[in-house]
């Protein structure tokens, strides 16, 4: 037995919510460890990525034709991917979730331009040669997942569907997240930093990165900070009213 899956009790009162915490990681990691096969040998190679999320929580990943990762997708495309947030202490007694999937080019141009904001506002540097034309964004369509929370918190059992976010009949609401985004950091510049700071996180330049039916990703130059929703919502009028109802919160807290 690996020391990552050693038996060890959690810490008394924290319980572990393995699948809460697997949805935060999706949407608040920004670089993941990327698996792919080496064609002919199918020998693993690792390499590390920056990442985001589509509104369902799909990996999404921009990749240049000359990487050695590209290659080797365009052989085979399935991928595994490690999430993990860097914290102080022992690597192994935080979260860490492992995705595996197929992994392929994004060339509808609605699902496109959808997928490269939500992008490119995570990684606003990537803007500089997002569209060189040897880049392409990709999608992972997951297959499998696995959670561990920690020593004696594996959750094996875990389903893709239990933590990706269902989008069926929520057109209406991702095509109106850029107009939303727009409308909340230039007329609400304060939001993002006052829900910042009701979870103490006072440092940096808050800004809202997206929205999606379960939730609202903060962040700034350094980390995201996940905030979900009491209940999943599915029209703008409700987003407005879940975002109204954040900021009444926080200025309580």
């Amino acid at each position: 037995m690996t020391g990552s899956d050693a038996a060890e009790s959690p810490p008394e009162g924290q319980k572990f919510d393995p699948i809460a915490e697997a949805k935060r990681l999706l949407r608040s990691t920004r670089w993941a460890s990327l698996a792919t096969l080496v064609p002919d040998s199918g020998s693993p190679f690792a390499t590390l990525v920056n990442v985001a999320s589509a509104p369902d929580g799909s990996p999404i990943l921009l990749i240049s034709r000359l990487s050695a990762h590209r290659k080797h997708i365009a052989v085979d495309p399935r991928v595994s991917l490690l999430y993990y947030l860097s914290k102080k202490g022992d690597p192994l007694a935080h979260p860490r979730l492992t995705l595996n999937g197929h992994a392929s080019i994004v060339d509808e141009p609605a699902a496109l331009a959808n997928l490269r904001a939500r992008f490119l506002v995570r990684h606003p540097k990537s803007a500089l040669y997002a569209d060189f034309p040897d880049f392409a964004f990709f999608r992972v369509d997951l297959e499998s997942v696995h959670m561990n929370g920690g020593f004696g918190r594996a959750a094996p059992g875990l389903t893709t569907a239990q933590i990706l976010t269902p989008i069926e009949g929520k057109s209406e609401l991702i095509a109106t997240e850029a107009g939303a985004l727009a409308h909340v950091n230039q007329d609400h510049a304060d939001f993002a930093p006052l829900l910042a700071a009701a979870f103490g996180e006072n440092s940096g330049h808050w800004r809202t990165l997206g929205f999606d039916p379960e939730g609202v990703d903060l962040g700034n130059d350094d980390v995201i900070l996940r905030l979900p929703f009491p209940a999943p919502i599915a029209t703008p009028t409700e987003l407005r009213q879940a975002l109204v109802a954040l900021a009444h919160a926080a200025r309580e807290h």
